[in-house]
């Protein structure tokens, strides 16, 4: 019975999400405060019979209810405890369920921090959030209900797919979700400015904290979701230009440019049409993500099985988002007026050529990632488009991103001087020349790339300390966002060492090995000293132990393992890392070889460097939220010139 009223607390929340977003728009019309008021209390309604039936989905999977299809389908007896409830958003209808969950959570975040808006803006935030929300409980009533009753239930569940048994799953679609959720607030605020024709430095000011907070969570789950395929998977990488990790990738680029774009608007009444442009390109983008996901257009280890009547809807919710907000953008953007003017060399320059760069980047990733599908539909033959493609195309544009990120710092606002410019940046480019010098001359395997890669990182440090002392040498107080867009610039600098040195230095072996042998790579050794089968809760396991030393001198015991699951049969390598500042040792064991001795295909990496991605996207995430803590925010809207 409960698990009826959990459906059913639902349908109540698309009708209260259809009030939230039809009676508040319509008191900003017709300017009815009454019917304003109703989207706080809405929102909050709309949350809590949301969560509730969340809370009804979470506890029929840690009680093996499976009664429930969805519950069978993606859960099992055997399952711990963790990954029973992390089911709940393992396969497409609970994930939707929790998509809605953050999403209600957001617009209760806008109802209760944004007691100093006015109340008409309020109102038209709210309401065009509870629209999306509509949009998405819809889909969820109409075609993807996660309570669908299973008679007679089953003995037992399917099980969880193997590759989402790990500790992943239960951080890393979170994260992701509130990124791309998230940038649905940028998105009505945007909206709301439209609609009430005020696109002044106001939106902008009142859209910045909630535009940092979505990036940060959006760069945490990506760079979770990095992490997780790199331990996981046995393959040793970090980024492999799938489908899916495309789709989170877009939104975070236009983030990125939304996020510079709204500070030059706030601060200088700039960019206010290209803000705007922005945030519904990020929100855009963020439901194509979800369309490219469970369209079931489209083969990829993240991607959920869907038939064709849910990419139909998505498709029509995508269209009718992106159709309207662009048709609002063209009836009121060119009423915006311009900011006043900007000199070819100033800070808002170089910011906007920044944002320009990134949008750049992201439409030769959507043109990489939808292409092949657009052949496929045309039946015009099948085509792949992989790493060599996007590492061709999106790593150029990202170079003068990086490069820019330096005099975008040095710069004047509205007008800058090019000996004033060129004097300042003179150490930066000398510490940068020095790096490409001694990577290209003084390393092993120094190249151009590994070079360019080097100076720019070296580029960016040296710029940042010297902004930093020429900022701490003025009178007054220095604000958090300050520190936070140093540190999250710090962050990006560190990630492109982590590529850079990854990239050009990583060695890889590929060897059969017997008990006893050794693997030697960059001086470190790695002796098969065991192999043994272990049980785990669902599974079974076969694994092995290495002896790694260096120069004689014992430094870790490695543990790789081949994991079989009791419900799937599924093979799983789990791979064994010895994780350093400065290097990763990581171990994967394969398949075992027949002959006349046991033997087992092993991979083994050295990996210089490579956790400095996950170190700069740290730094990144605490430049944003140290960014968010400034009190400017807070201030009332009032005190907003």
């Amino acid at each position: 019975m409960i698990v009826e009223i959990g459906h059913f607390a639902l349908i109540l929340a698309a009708c209260v999400a259809l009030i939230q977003g039809v009676l508040p728009l319509a008191g900003t019309v017709n300017d009815v405060q009454r019917w304003q008021a109703l989207a706080r209390p809405a929102a909050i309604v709309q949350f809590v019979l949301i969560a509730f039936s969340f809370g009804v989905l979470a506890n029929a999977a840690l009680t093996d209810d499976f009664s429930i299809k969805y519950i069978a389908a993606h859960s099992n007896s055997l399952l711990p405890s963790q990954y029973k409830l992390a089911s709940v958003w393992g396969g497409h209808e609970g994930s939707l369920l929790l998509w809605v969950l953050m999403l209600s959570g957001w617009t209760v975040a806008v109802a209760l921090f944004s007691r100093t808006l006015p109340l008409a803006m309020v109102a038209r935030v709210i309401g065009i959030l509870g629209l999306v929300s509509t949009g998405f409980l819809m889909f969820i009533l109409v075609t993807s209900s996660p309570f669908e009753r299973l008679l007679p239930a089953a003995a037992d569940g399917r099980d969880l797919n193997p590759l989402l048994q790990d500790p992943g799953l239960v951080i890393h679609p979170p994260m992701l979700y509130m990124g791309y959720v998230g940038f649905s607030v940028a998105f009505a605020f945007a909206v709301s400015a439209l609609l009430s024709g005020r696109m002044d430095a106001a939106w902008a000011r009142w859209s910045r904290p909630w535009t940092v907070v979505a990036w940060v969570f959006m760069t945490a789950g990506i760079a979770l979701g990095s992490w997780w395929a790199y331990y996981e998977l046995g393959w040793g990488g970090w980024w492999f230009w799938d489908p899916v990790e495309n789709a989170s990738l877009m939104p975070w680029l236009f983030g990125t440019a939304l996020i510079h774009a709204l500070m030059v608007t706030d601060k200088r009444g700039g960019f206010k049409a290209w803000s705007v442009l922005l945030a519904i390109g990020a929100f855009s983008l963020s439901l194509l993500g979800t369309f490219l996901v469970r369209s079931g257009v489209l083969t990829s280890v993240h991607a959920f099985a869907a038939d064709p009547k849910r990419g139909v809807f998505i498709l029509i919710f995508l269209a009718i988002v992106v159709g309207v907000s662009l048709t609002l953008f063209a009836w009121r953007a060119p009423k915006a007026t311009l900011g006043g003017k900007i000199g070819l060399v100033s800070r808002e320059s170089m910011l906007l050529i920044n944002s320009v760069l990134l949008v750049v980047a992201t439409g030769a990733v959507l043109l990489g990632t939808v292409y092949p599908l657009i052949v496929d539909a045309l039946n015009l033959g099948k085509l792949s488009v992989g790493a060599p493609y996007f590492n061709a195309v999106f790593v150029p544009l990202m170079v003068p991103v990086v490069f820019l990120m330096v005099p975008g710092g040095i710069a004047h606002w509205r007008e800058a001087r090019w000996k004033e410019l060129g004097t300042a940046m003179r150490i930066p480019a000398l510490a940068a020349l020095a790096a490409a010098v001694y990577i290209w001359a003084f390393t092993e395997k120094g190249n151009w790339l590994s070079a360019m890669g080097m100076a720019l990182a070296t580029w960016v440090v040296v710029g940042l300390i010297l902004q930093i002392v020429v900022r701490l040498k003025k009178p007054g107080r220095i604000p958090p966002s300050f520190w936070g867009m140093h540190l999250a610039h710090l962050g990006i600098a560190v990630v492109v060492v982590g590529i850079t040195l990854v990239k050009g230095y990583e060695v890889e072996r590929d060897v059969r090995m017997g008990l006893n042998d050794t693997v030697s790579i960059e001086n470190y050794n790695f002796e098969l000293t065991g192999v043994a089968s272990v049980d785990g809760p669902n599974y079974k396991a076969l694994r092995a132990e290495f002896s790694v030393t260096k120069d004689g001198e014992f430094l870790e015991l490695l543990h790789p393992e081949k994991r079989k699951y009791f419900s799937s049969a599924m093979p799983m390598t789990e791979a064994a890392i010895d994780s350093g500042l400065f290097r990763d040792l990581y171990v994967s064991l394969g398949e075992a070889i027949e002959g006349d001795k046991p033997q087992w295909s092993v991979r083994v990496f050295y990996k210089p460097f490579v956790a400095w991605l996950w170190y700069g996207a740290i730094l990144m995430v605490l430049g944003g939220l140290l960014a968010v803590s400034d009190r400017r925010y807070r201030k009332s809207a009032n005190s907003i010139a």
